[in-house]
């Protein structure tokens, strides 16, 4: 059902409030002292059948900023649990309100949800507030995300309050955004509900997810099984993407990992440069838990704790749940690793031939790389750049890429094609660390040019003419050494 027409273009409804009280509290975000509309997402607001003329007015802005609610509006904090580093907590939106779920001219429905929006009853002592430099990284990593063609959350607007915020480095400038996505539905929400001991509440959030992201899935025999197995087959998928592009979430805990499939939550993430499986930027990830080579065993791992919520509704009799459970868990590693593999050969130029020796090939390639400490993104490039040439030394100084050439030598099409693959596999640029901490300085100073080349590279980053030659560079590796990133809280 189409929700009611508001201003703006809104269209909201409340389709979450119809939830059990248990998911949710509803409450306004706390008004904020002098907003300052800092960044609109101008493309994203069209997408949505939003008017941006109305987004840059005063009343937009009020709205963006949580000082004024549309009429359709139903706000509230969601309630949900998670293992946060492997332990289990209770959580919920400690700084986060849902102003509701709207409709885009397709009708499909989006989440509209304040970030920074003050204190909720799941704030647990915080503040509720956020700085203006963890704001802008959300946005700078959502547009990259979306641009590389990866399931990603998406910032609409970021908005500086005109107060302070407390931070371990000292008081900061406070900021929100109005963050979009599919739904903010996690593993921990489901876990919240398992908490609960009620499995009406547990089948109540299951239809809902069905009904909202998989409304194939109503008439299915198993309509709960089919669930399980179709958020496994999405997250794998989505693993693999994050790590053919050297994406590390550096808080992969499963109060982050949504049920739609998509990447949220923007804190401690960073892009590695040098090809190491062990790189961890996240300044609380002190035992490496989330380094970019665990990230796909840690899906599964939360794939697990999914799957556990999810037994009383799978059978009746706890065996049977148990081994429809497992079953469908067994999928995600062929899953991951056909997806990978897949969107390795085509960073390679290859042509599937034999899995066995195909991937034997790419796990050789990263092994030089890490090897010979090169660059991710751009030894890629670099392949790509030296299958152009009739001569390359390293064919003559190492069996792989004699291998690698001769193997594109035979396939359909030769280097041509592989070229044509390969442009469509390997982005040009990535979001740098140090681009990315030049780009927010200069923001939060005033001077948004750095933010703004940065971002239209981001945002076409398959297109070789629209990326500066100085944003290919990887992190120098004095800062490299030392680079760390925050959550924001």
């Amino acid at each position: 059902m189409l929700g009611t027409a508001d201003e703006g273009g809104l269209r909201l409804e409340a389709s979450y409030a119809q939830l059990p009280e248990d998911f949710w509290s509803a409450l306004p975000p706390q008004p904020v002292p002098a907003p300052q509309l800092l960044v609109a997402n101008d493309d994203l607001a069209a997408a949505l059948g939003l008017d941006v003329e109305w987004l840059h007015s005063p009343q937009g802005l009020a709205v963006l900023a949580g000082n004024r609610m549309p009429k359709s509006a139903y706000p509230l904090a969601q309630a949900y649990t998670g293992h946060q580093f492997g332990h289990f907590t209770m959580l919920g939106d400690g700084r986060a309100i849902l102003l509701g779920e709207h409709h885009d001219p397709q009708d499909q429905l989006w989440d509209l949800q304040y970030k920074g929006s003050g204190r909720t009853p799941y704030s647990r002592g915080g503040d509720g507030r956020a700085a203006l430099g963890p704001m802008l990284r959300e946005y700078l990593m959502g547009e990259a995300m979306h641009g590389l063609g990866i399931p990603t959350t998406r910032v609409l607007a970021v908005v500086a309050t005109g107060e302070e915020v407390l931070r371990q480095t000292g008081p900061q400038p406070g900021a929100l955004l109005l963050r979009v996505a599919a739904s903010h539905v996690r593993v921990g929400t489901f876990q919240y509900a398992a908490a609960k001991g009620d499995p009406q509440l547990l089948r109540a959030l299951a239809d809902y997810v069905i009904n909202r992201h998989y409304p194939e899935l109503r008439d299915h025999t198993e309509p709960y099984a089919a669930l399980l197995e179709t958020v496994i087959a999405r997250q794998a998928q989505l693993l693999a993407q994050w790590m053919l592009v050297g994406f590390i979430h550096g808080v992969m805990n499963t109060d982050n990992m949504t049920i739609s499939g998509e990447t949220i939550d923007y804190g401690p993430c960073a892009f590695m440069d040098h090809y190491d499986p062990q790189t961890v930027f996240s300044s609380i990830d002190h035992h490496g838990r989330y380094a970019y080579g665990n990230q796909p065993a840690i899906a599964q791992w939360n794939l697990a704790r999914f799957a556990e919520t999810l037994l009383p509704v799978l059978a009746a009799d706890q065996e049977a749940a148990l081994d429809c459970a497992n079953a469908a868990l067994q999928t995600f590693g062929p899953a991951y690793r056909r997806a990978w593999l897949d969107g390795m050969r085509g960073k390679l130029g290859l042509v599937a031939e034999d899995d066995a020796a195909d991937q034997a090939m790419c796990d050789a390639y990263l092994e030089l790389l890490h090897g010979n400490h090169e660059d991710f993104t751009n030894s890629f490039l670099g392949l790509a750049a030296a299958l152009q040439t009739s001569g390359d030394e390293r064919v003559d100084e190492d069996p792989w890429y004699r291998g690698w050439r001769q193997r594109i030598a035979r396939q359909e099409g030769g280097s041509a094609a592989a070229l044509e693959r390969m442009a469509r596999h390997n982005p040009q640029i990535i979001p740098r660390n140090h681009r990315v901490e030049e780009a927010l300085e200069q923001a939060e100073a005033g001077n948004w040019e750095p933010w703004q080349t940065l971002l239209t590279a981001l945002r076409q980053p398959y297109q070789p003419s629209t990326v500066p030659d100085h944003l290919r560079e990887p992190t120098p590796a004095s800062l490299a050494a030392v680079y760390q990133t925050f959550c924001g809280t």
